[in-house]
């Protein structure tokens, strides 16, 4: 188990370097924290609209940065595990200027620019993900410099995994595996539902320091709707206080982010027997959630993927219950690219990674869904193997 190192650095910039080519491009930069992260590899901590940051990608010539001079250190951090995906990194200023602090000389544009510059990229022509308000300050000082908004082209190169990324979620899968199974240990009557949650965090937290010391894990949600709070997808924004009864329905959603790579795993857990309306919902969204796995073949289109999981929703008669698509990509974000999978016709690629999440929500009852992390192949490969039967899901 490590960071994503070399091979999966060589294959992004193959694929960076092949979207220069036929887009006639002399580099690209990447501005927006994630498409930072996928082309340098470093853990941004910094919120772009507040301290802009770009990596610069030429066609020829090795990356370079910009940063803010609050990421100093934590560059120097990464740079000794050896975990940074380039060399040249330059500061620029964010304090009152001080006689003894020479060497963070201006501010973004100006520091990008003369970056641009100093690179030969001084009349260049240069595809872009987003920040085109900072580019603009940008061509004030290299007008010469031609910034072309690529985000489309650069989101299909986050679609296909390497396989060395697939690994890592296969281990952030297994993870949250393990949080699911102490969710089962966890439910009972009475129970605070932000309570549970924030213990199921803290043991993902202690189980990762075991499998994964000196690693980057973070904790992007364990959460639960118990109850008619879990008809709404995404809760009744009235959380606090809230109790487990007896009867409840549960959805939980169990996500990790580990090294820069995401997994979505979700359940529907049942506090006490299920009526059999409940177990009726259960059974329909367990089905339309394999139906939507098994679409997840190379060659299908996407949309195969929505539209296998709402026939089963339909054929039972619950369609009206939909609220919300089948998924969405996964990677270097939860909610990845393609975002549109319900009405995105293209084929499907042999390693791209979805979400299979088909829900079915009644006002007043709550909702029934279950989540899995799929690779897709000529035999779709399902990542979170949390048991999704009637019986498991049952907390007596």
């Amino acid at each position: 188990m490590a960071f994503l190192g070399k091979p999966v650095c060589d294959y992004r910039r193959s694929l960076i370097r092949e979207l220069m080519r036929t887009q006639g491009l002399d580099a690209l930069a990447f501005l927006d924290g994630d498409f930072f992260q996928f082309a340098t590899n470093f853990h941004t901590d910094v919120r772009t609209w507040e301290r802009p940051i770009v990596v610069v990608v030429p066609a020829d010539g090795a990356p370079f940065a910009v940063m803010n001079e609050l990421s100093t250190h934590h560059v120097a951090m990464a740079r000794e595990r050896g975990t940074l995906w380039l060399e040249e990194v330059v500061f620029y200023a964010e304090h009152a200027r001080l006689a003894d602090r020479l060497p963070l000389v201006g501010q973004w544009p100006e520091v990008v620019a003369d970056s641009l510059r100093r690179h030969g990229l001084g009349r260049a022509r240069i595809g872009f993900d987003a920040g085109a308000g900072l580019l603009k300050h940008v061509t004030e000082i290299v007008p010469e410099v031609a910034f072309v908004p690529m985000l489309a082209a650069m989101r299909e190169l986050r679609w296909v995994k390497h396989t060395d990324e697939i690994a890592l979620m296969r281990d952030a899968a297994s993870l949250s595996d393990w949080v699911q199974d102490r969710y089962r240990e966890a439910i009972r009557p009475g129970r605070l539902v932000q309570e549970m949650d924030a213990a199921m965090a803290t043991l993902m937290i202690e189980e990762a320091s075991r499998r994964f010391p000196g690693e980057n894990l973070e904790v992007m949600r364990c959460w639960t709707l118990s109850g008619p709070p879990s008809a709404s997808p995404h809760g009744d924004g009235a959380p606090t206080g809230q109790r487990i009864e007896t009867g409840h329905g549960l959805v939980n959603i169990v996500i990790p982010r580990l090294n820069g790579v995401v997994i979505e795993n979700e359940r529907t857990w049942f506090c006490g027997r299920p009526t059999a309306e409940q177990a009726r919902l259960f059974e329909t969204a367990r089905a339309a959630n394999e139906a939507a796995i098994g679409a997840a073949v190379t060659g299908n289109p996407v949309s195969a993927i929505d539209a296998a999981a709402q026939a089963v929703i339909e054929k039972a008669g619950l369609g009206a219950l939909i609220r919300h698509r089948t998924g969405h990509g996964m990677g270097t974000v939860g909610h990845e690219f393609p975002e549109d999978m319900a009405f995105n016709h293209r084929a499907l690629r042999n390693g791209e990674v979805y979400s299979a999440e088909p829900g079915i929500y009644v006002y007043g009852l709550g909702g029934f869904r279950m989540d899995d992390s799929v690779v897709v192949a000529s035999t779709p490969e399902v990542l979170t193997k949390t048991a999704k039967d009637i019986k498991s899901q049952t907390v007596l």
